[in-house]
């Protein structure tokens, strides 16, 4: 009997060394697992037409792409922030004393295309900078969560504390660049202007070049709301009642009343670059309240809010001679097809061009700020071709050691080194 409880005693011993042994076996594989970077086999190739936008490179060299499948890696991936800022290739650094010098606080709208967003804010992604992200309220639970699971892993980045279920066209798009606003100026970073971005927006600047653009003679003290009086033909927009309704706008038949304090109304675009002093003075100005008010029953507000409080001697920065003045925006409008632009080479949705990759020559001559819009599964190309010519022309300003996790591509040749190999000393 003895000696069968010291066989039981034993073989329970064996079993719980075993138990131990296994897990620290498990653990160490899962750790390794979720270190290791993304791996670039199922990257698509850059498409040749491409090829015209990058570096002159030796015969026989190839830009390879590196974890590209953002989408995947942020829904599946276990979170490690470390590792996530790593192998989704942002920039952990300021490049220049002059970019540190003038932070921007940036306003990204977004409620589809997971994979554009997390493109789109890696591409604008710098430490100094604020980033407030409006989640549209109607997305799926698992699209909020993976927003918030890469919003987490950055002190700078944030989401917006009220969202709204956006509308188009609709009173809703104007209030949720208004809750991040409010956000802003409750931020310890001493943001200098914000830029308001949709999730389907790319940069075509650089954020050196930004900065620069937002501090040049015509723009340094100065908000830009490109736009100009209300064109009889949109009238409508403001001179009738609307309101939304199972999301979209309906018109209700209704003539509104004038404008108060006897505004001037003007059209323009809905995006903006705004100094701080006029987002202080949209969120405490008796003007711009009762603006808002008077807005809400209007026809895409946004795109007359902005301009027209811009217009008034009495906003901080305004414009009052303003017109179209500023690059903010490079789009392809259907009806401006043979004057401002030569056609879209992808397709159109509500009379904007979404991008292909023959467009691209014109989006990078043109030289705006950023450019709208772009989809990732209808022409990824393009997408794909822009953004690592982006990344290239950042990293060719920058005055700091680059880092060989900011490289979204590699260039294998036969010596085996990467265009930036001397700046990375990779």
């Amino acid at each position: 009997m003895f000696q069968l409880e010291q066989t039981k005693c034993s073989f329970l011993l064996c079993l719980g060394m075993s138990i131990i042994v296994c897990s620290v076996i498990y653990l160490r594989a899962r750790i390794s697992e979720e270190s290791k970077p993304l791996l670039p086999s199922s990257c698509r190739s850059f498409s040749n037409e491409c090829k015209d936008f990058f570096p002159i490179t030796e015969e026989g060299s190839e830009w390879q792409r590196h974890g590209c499948e953002v989408e995947k890696y942020i829904l599946y991936t276990p979170l490690q922030c470390s590792n996530l800022i790593r192998d989704l290739h942002f920039i952990t650094t300021p490049l220049s004393s002059e970019e540190a010098a003038y932070p921007l606080a940036f306003i990204v709208t977004v409620h589809k295309e997971l994979e554009i967003f997390v493109r789109l804010l890696r591409a604008i992604y710098m430490p100094q900078n604020v980033y407030c992200i409006h989640v549209d309220a109607k997305v799926p639970g698992e699209y909020q969560a993976a927003v918030q699971k890469l919003v987490s892993c950055f002190p700078n980045i944030f989401l917006s504390s009220r969202s709204e279920k956006v509308t188009y066209a609709g009173f809703s798009r104007l209030q949720a660049d208004l809750n991040c606003m409010n956000d802003l100026t409750k931020s310890k970073i001493g943001w200098r202007k914000v830029v308001n971005l949709c999730g389907q927006d790319f940069p075509v600047k650089s954020n050196l070049e930004l900065v620069r653009y937002l501090q040049s003679k015509e723009w340094r003290d100065r908000n830009m709301t490109p736009g100009v009086k209300q064109p009889v033909y949109m009238k409508y927009r403001t001179h009738l009642q609307y309101t939304e309704e199972r999301g979209s706008v309906k018109g209700l038949g209704r003539k509104k009343h004038p404008p108060p304090h006897n505004l001037q109304v003007y059209f323009g675009t809905a995006y903006y670059a705004l100094t701080r002093e006029f987002v202080d003075f949209v969120l405490k100005s008796p003007i711009a309240h009762d603006l808002l008010e008077w807005s809400k029953d209007t026809f895409s507000p946004d795109e007359h809010y902005w301009v027209t409080l811009n217009h008034i001697k009495e906003a901080p920065g305004s414009y009052v001679n303003g017109g179209w003045e500023g690059d903010i925006r490079a789009i392809k409008w259907r009806d401006q097809e043979g004057f401002s632009h030569n056609g879209c080479k992808g397709h159109y949705v509500r009379n904007i061009c979404v991008y292909g990759t023959e467009d691209l020559p014109w989006i990078i001559n043109k030289n705006s700020m950023f450019a709208n819009k772009f989809e990732s599964r209808t022409f990824p190309e393009a997408l794909d071709c822009l953004e690592q010519w982006h990344r290239n022309k950042v990293l060719s300003q920058t005055t700091v050691p680059i880092d060989p996790s900011w490289l979204l591509a590699t260039l294998s040749t036969s010596s085996n080194s990467s265009y930036f190999n001397i700046t990375a000393g990779a």
